[in-house]
C-alpha cells in the first residue's frame, strides 16, 4: 500500500540514520526530494548517498552535512568532484554494466530507493522515465521506495515500469527535467566529427554519449544510412538523424527497430521524442551494457571519449592525474562489446589539447596517479582533429609513430624526442 504524502518533507522523514540511499540519477535526478533530505539529514547520522551523475545535486554536497550524509559515487558528477576529491565523499571504480550486480546481490545493500516516477495511469503504473539505468535493479533490492511523482516525467517503454503499488511513500510535486542544449561546436571539433563519421559505414549500430564530440560526429552523418542506436544513453543530437530516416535501426539484430537505451539527457524536445514511444526501449544497464548482448549487432561502432592517451594506447577517461573527475560509465563495456560485434570498432576521440593549446593530450606516459579505463590491448582507433590513427595489433613502436602523428604540430618533436630518448 502506497502512502501519498502532502510534501517532499513527509516524505523524506521515513529515512533513519545508517541508511544507504540509491538516488535516481542524471535527467531524473529528484533534486527537489534531495533539497527536502539536505534539510532532514541534519538530523540524522551516517546517512549514505549512492548515485550516478546527479543534477542539480548542490543541497546534498554542502559541507556542513559532513557526518550527517556522505555522498558514494559510481560517477563523479560536478556536484560531488570537490568532496571526493577532498575524501569528503567516495568514488567508486566499476564498469556500469556491474552496479546493478552490487544491488541485486546484496553486496551492496540498498535501504531506500528515491526515485522520480510519470503519474500512474489507467492500470495503476509508473514510469521510470528517461532514466531506468542501475535505477530498476535499485528498486528490486530497497527495502523502502520513496517518489516523487512528476507530471513532467515522461512514460517510457521498455524496463521503465514501477506500479504504484511497490512504492511505499510518494509525493505529487511538479518539477522541470534538467535539459542540455547542444552547443555550436568549435573548428576543432567539427574537424573530429569529420575525422570520425569517416570510420562510420552505412547500416552500423553507434554507441555514443552527450557533449561536444558525439554532437559533432552526429551532425556529420546526414549521408549516411540504415544506422541503428544501442547505447547506454543518447542525446538531442540524434534527433535531426531520426526526422531524415538515416537513423532507422533496420539493419539490427536485436531490437531490430527499435532504439535501446539505459537513460536519455537532452533538450525538450528529446524528451517529447521518447514520451510515449515504443521504438524507444529503456532498459536495464546491466543488459544494455553487456558485451554478450552488445556484440549480437553486427557493426557496432563505439565511440568514446578520454582525457589523456599515452603512446602505448592506454586511455586515462575518469582522473586529471591523481583528481577524480568522472567515472568509468559504459567505455569498457561497449568497447568490449563493438570487437566482438562482427564488423566492429571502438573509437576513442580526443582534442589534441587542454587548457586552451597548453598541454597535449597524447603524452608520452600518463600524468601521476592518473588511472587506466580502456587498456591498450583494447584500443582499435583514436582520433583527434589531426587524423586518424589505427592502433590494434600495432607494437608500441607503431603505436608511437601513429600517436604523434596526430598530435597537436606543437607537440611532435618533443613527443618524438622522448621517443628515441
Amino acid at each position: 500500500m502506497t502512502v501519498m504524502c502532502s510534501s517532499a518533507q513527509e516524505a523524506i522523514a521515513q529515512i533513519k540514520s545508517g541508511d544507504r540511499i540509491w538516488c535516481h540519477s542524471m535527467a531524473a535526478t529528484p533534486y527537489r526530494m534531495l533539497e527536502a533530505l539536505a534539510e532532514f539529514a541534519v538530523e540524522l547520522e551516517g546517512v549514505e548517498l549512492l548515485q550516478l551523475h546527479l543534477e542539480h545535486a548542490e543541497a546534498v554536497c554542502h559541507p556542513h552535512l559532513e557526518g550527517h550524509l556522505r555522498n558514494r559515487c559510481y560517477f563523479v558528477s560536478h556536484s560531488t568532484r570537490k568532496l571526493v576529491n577532498e575524501g569528503k565523499a567516495d568514488y567508486v571504480p566499476i564498469f556500469l554494466s556491474e552496479i546493478p550486480k552490487l544491488f541485486r546481490s546484496g553486496r551492496q545493500p540498498i535501504d531506500v530507493a528515491l526515485i522520480q516516477v510519470s503519474p500512474p495511469d489507467l492500470h495503476g503504473n509508473c514510469s521510470l522515465g528517461v532514466s531506468v539505468e542501475a535505477t530498476l535493479a535499485a528498486c528490486n533490492a530497497a527495502k523502502t521506495i520513496i517518489a516523487q511523482i512528476n507530471p513532467n516525467m515522461p512514460r517510457t517503454h521498455g524496463d521503465a515500469s514501477i506500479p504504484l503499488k511497490s512504492i511505499d511513500y510518494a509525493v505529487d510535486l511538479e518539477s522541470e527535467l534538467p535539459c542540455v542544449e547542444a552547443a555550436v561546436p568549435s573548428d576543432v571539433f567539427v574537424q573530429i566529427g569529420r575525422n570520425v563519421a569517416e570510420l562510420i559505414r552505412d547500416g552500423d549500430c553507434l554507441q555514443m554519449g552527450i557533449g561536444a564530440i558525439p554532437d559533432a560526429v552526429l551532425m556529420q552523418l546526414t549521408g549516411h544510412q540504415h544506422l541503428g542506436i544501442h547505447t547506454e544513453m543518447f542525446s538531442s543530437g540524434v534527433l535531426p538523424l531520426i526526422e531524415s530516416g538515416v537513423i532507422d535501426n533496420s539493419r539490427k539484430v536485436i531490437h531490430q527497430g527499435k532504439f535501446v537505451t539505459g537513460f536519455v539527457m537532452g533538450s525538450k524536445g528529446l524528451y517529447n521524442f521518447v514520451d510515449d514511444n515504443a521504438e524507444v526501449a529503456f532498459l536495464d544497464i546491466e543488459y544494455v551494457n553487456n558485451p554478450a548482448v552488445i556484440r549480437k549487432n553486427p557493426q557496432v561502432a563505439s565511440i568514446n571519449s578520454a582525457i589523456q592517451i599515452d603512446l602505448t594506447g592506454q586511455v586515462c577517461a575518469d582522473s586529471i592525474g591523481h583528481k577524480v573527475y568522472s567515472g568509468f560509465g559504459g567505455q569498457v563495456d561497449f568497447v568490449t562489446g563493438s570487437q566482438l560485434s562482427e564488423g566492429g570498432r571502438s573509437i576513442i576521440a580526443l582534442p589534441s589539447t587542454a587548457m586552451s593549446g597548453k598541454f597535449s593530450r597524447i603524452v608520452p606516459h600518463l600524468s601521476e596517479g592518473a588511472g587506466v579505463v580502456t587498456s591498450r590491448a583494447q584500443v582499435d582507433f583514436v582520433v583527434t582533429e589531426y587524423g586518424v590513427a589505427y592502433l590494434h595489433g600495432l607494437s608500441l613502436h607503431e603505436r608511437r609513430e601513429r600517436l604523434i602523428a596526430i598530435s597537436h604540430p606543437d607537440f611532435r618533436d618533443k613527443l618524438s624526442n622522448i621517443d628515441r630518448s
